[in-house]
């Protein structure tokens, strides 16, 4: 009997803890809820010379996800780029390019620091510069972003319209 009432007891006890534990858990993620769903869209590539790293491109998926079969959106981006030693004032006059799935973008907008679309995102540094990059819209469920360079060759970024399991759920 003594044995039933220290089970039950102990039980109880993680029981509370683990609550109390959990509620604080959830309010912080529901604070920062944004930042977390901007973080499962983010991706990063880097570019060598041996292994020195020359530069390096962070991106941020911003379309969420769309339940529209006709949905004809621009595909938008937050893409970090830093350059090492370049005086070039953006990427493209440094001799990189960026294609989405084999496409250009329609339109590339640098960002300033203290730009409203740069406090949610992750990965965001002193040293990289920020831009905006809207490119076509793309029919598929899957997004290939290459960032490539005339002297370092390229790195390939994947990203995914709707739930990245969903895409490579293997048939059983």
């Amino acid at each position: 009997m003594n044995k039933i009432w220290v089970s039950v007891t102990v039980a109880a006890l993680l029981t509370a803890c683990t609550s109390k534990e959990e509620k604080v858990l959830m309010q912080t993620y529901e604070k920062e809820r944004s930042y977390h769903k901007k973080l499962q869209k983010t991706e990063k590539t880097q570019l060598y010379e041996g292994q020195l790293t020359k530069a390096m491109l962070t991106a941020t998926y911003l379309n969420g996800q769309s339940i529209k079969k006709n949905d004809k959106h621009d595909e938008s981006f937050i893409i970090g780029v830093y350059i090492e030693e370049s005086e070039a004032p953006s990427f493209s006059e440094a001799g990189y390019t960026l294609l989405l799935n084999g496409h250009p973008p329609k339109s590339i907008k640098p960002l300033k620091e203290d730009d409203a679309l740069l406090k949610d995102i992750s990965f965001v540094s002193e040293w990289s510069k920020f831009y905006k990059v809207t490119f076509p819209h793309i029919s598929g469920k899957s997004l290939t972003l290459v960032f490539k360079s005339e002297l370092y060759g390229k790195g390939e970024l994947h990203f995914a319209k709707v739930a990245k399991y969903v895409l490579h759920k293997k048939a059983y």
